[in-house]
Parts: C-alpha cells; sequence; structure tokens
C-alpha cells in the first residue's frame, strides 16, 4: 500500500468516526424530548433543568480537571460573559424549550424536536444580527421552508387555522426562544480563543448553574414552584439521570469532537436526525404524527440540505474565481 493510499484511509477513518460521533449526539438529543414528555409529568421544568444541568457540570468539570488541569479553572477577565454564555446556553435553553414542550402537551416533543432542526437556519439570522453578516440570498428562502416545515407540524397541516391551535404557537415560540439562546451560545464561543471545547462548556455550564439556582431559589421562595418532595425525586431519577449523562454529558462531547472531525459544515446536516429520532420514539408510545407533520419536518429537513448544499457550491465558486484572478495577476506579473 502507497503512502498516499495509507493516508486517504486515515482520512477516511477519521471521518467515519466524525460522522459515527456527530450521530450519537443528535440521536441522544432527539431522544431527549419524549424522556422530557414523561419526566414533566413529574417534576416541573424549573427544578428538573436546575438538578439536571447540576448533574452534567459535575461530570463537565471532572473532565475538564482531568484533560486540562486545575488552572484552566480560571475565565481571565471573562466572568460576565462567561455568565451570560452559560445563562443562555443553560438556563434559557433548558428553561424555554421545557417550558414550551410543557406547554403543548403530548405533542410537545414533535414541536420541540423540529425546533431544533431549525437552529442551523437560525444561526444565519443570529450571525446577520450580532457580526452584521446577512445571510445569502437564497438562504432567506430555506429560511423560510424550515419555518414552514414548523408551522406544518404545529398546526397539523392546518396553517390557515393557525389561531384554533393558539396554545401550541405560543408554546412554540417559547421553544423558539429557547434554541435561539443555544444558536447564540454556540455562537459564542467564537469570543473565547484559546479556551478549548471542554473548557468553554463546562465553565459556562458552572456559571450557568449560578443564574438557574438563583432562579429556581426565587420560585420556591414566592412559592411559584413547589420543592419537590422524595417521592417525586425518586419518580423522577431514572429521568434525570438519562437526560443529565446521555444527552446532557455524552452528546455534548460526541457533538463536540464530531464537529471538530467532520467540520461544522458538515456537522449541521446531522441535525435533521433530531426530529427523526423524537418523531419515530413517539410514534412508539403512542403518539404518532400525521401525515402533514412528517411533512413539515421534511421542509425543514430539506432547508437545511439544500441550504448546505448552496452555501459550499458558493464557497467553491468564490474558490475557482479567486485562483482564476491570482493566475491571471501572475502572468500579467510575467
Amino acid at each position: 500500500m502507497s503512502a498516499e493510499t495509507t493516508v486517504q484511509a486515515t482520512a477516511e477513518a477519521g471521518f467515519g468516526k466524525g460522522v459515527i460521533l456527530c450521530l450519537l449526539a443528535t440521536v441522544s438529543w432527539g431522544s431527549l424530548f419524549p424522556v422530557m414528555t414523561e419526566a414533566l409529568h413529574i417534576l416541573d421544568p424549573f427544578t428538573f433543568t436546575t438538578l439536571r444541568f447540576g448533574i452534567a457540570a459535575v461530570f463537565f468539570a471532572a473532565l475538564l480537571w482531568r484533560r486540562e488541569g486545575r488552572q484552566v479553572f480560571s475565565v481571565e477577565g471573562r466572568g460576565l460573559l462567561t455568565w451570560l454564555m452559560g445563562t443562555l446556553g443553560f438556563a434559557g435553553f433548558g428553561l424555554l424549550v421545557f417550558i414550551g414542550q410543557q406547554m403543548a402537551g403530548v405533542e410537545g416533543a414533535l414541536i420541540a424536536s423540529v425546533m431544533m432542526a431549525t437552529q442551523p437556519m437560525l444561526s444565519l439570522l443570529a450571525n446577520w444580527a450580532i457580526r452584521r453578516i446577512p445571510p445569502r440570498p437564497l438562504s432567506f428562502c430555506f429560511i423560510l421552508l424550515s419555518f414552514t416545515g414548523v408551522s406544518l407540524v404545529v398546526t397539523k397541516g392546518a396553517i390557515s387555522d393557525a389561531a384554533k391551535s393558539a396554545e401550541h404557537l405560543a408554546a412554540a415560540l417559547i421553544i423558539v426562544g429557547g434554541a435561539l439562546c443555544w444558536v447564540i451560545y454556540t455562537i459564542g464561543s467564537t469570543f473565547f480563543n484559546g479556551w478549548s471545547p471542554y473548557r468553554y462548556t463546562a465553565l459556562t455550564t458552572l456559571f450557568g448553574m449560578i443564574s438557574l439556582l438563583a432562579i429556581n431559589g426565587i420560585l420556591f421562595a414566592t412559592r411559584s414552584v413547589a420543592p419537590p418532595d422524595v417521592s417525586q425525586l425518586e419518580r423522577v431519577l431514572p429521568y434525570l439521570l438519562y437526560t443529565a449523562c446521555i444527552p446532557g454529558f455524552i452528546g455534548v462531547l460526541c457533538w463536540n469532537l464530531g464537529v471538530r472531525i467532520v467540520t461544522p459544515v458538515h456537522g449541521v446536516l446531522f441535525m435533521d436526525v433530531i426530529p427523526v429520532t423524537a418523531f419515530a420514539i413517539s410514534a412508539c408510545q403512542g403518539v404518532v404524527p400525521v401525515q402533514a407533520q412528517i411533512v413539515g419536518v421534511a421542509c425543514t429537513a430539506s432547508a437545511i440540505v439544500l441550504n448546505n448544499l448552496y452555501l459550499r457550491s458558493h464557497t467553491r465558486r468564490e474558490r475557482r474565481l479567486l485562483t482564476a484572478h491570482s493566475k491571471a495577476k501572475r502572468m500579467l506579473e510575467d
């Protein structure tokens, strides 16, 4: 076997590993929402989210300590930004998504999962707002297609009678707010140059816990939410351990490692796996999606794939033009 063939085989094996890691991450995230349907019958979303991310924070902190040592727990003067990103990524995302899912009732898992698949489209809009980089013209069409798919899932195809689904629409808007929080959290990692994914995840989780504990403390003090009793904690423990360890810790870890291998351009395609997984599990639980909802998921999934292909073709075209320009410039100089 030649050296070139060996290098190619190694690269393909590495890419395959990245694909498996991204699949594990998105399948675990897709399983989160049907599991939460059961958990939210036992415990309120505020207490559950605080306990869930509290467990995950311990795992992330232990992993960071083991990999990079105690010295990386310093925020290096970025305490406020670390707290803000942690609050958005864990308090904002966790609370809003699960509050919306609880409001949506038995179909909350379907609605929440398809909202997660809109994150690549939301990131285009967030990037426009934060960095003043507008989406490509055709990307606006794909954003519209993505949210048309969401509308089909929320209204079961009766978009003209959307007012009758007012509660589901309100839940969907809250979930979109949660998804947007996660998009901003993801973009926020670019402001932490020199920090590894492990460090960013662990420290923002720890700082996000400050907000979660404060919110829960206020709700308990004002009696807006009752503290859980021993019976509730015993019944919710299996759901809590699963969501903290599998989607919360292993899923995020697999995603960070997988995207580093396959690159974000390819990684974003795996977001399509989330609603597919959630729909399959929900169907096994007896919540069978109607045809319009399946079409809606297909629209949202297609929007991600088509936008990805469009952006990649645009990048290749720009690269070819740049190469041609460089060659022409060298010929003129010669």
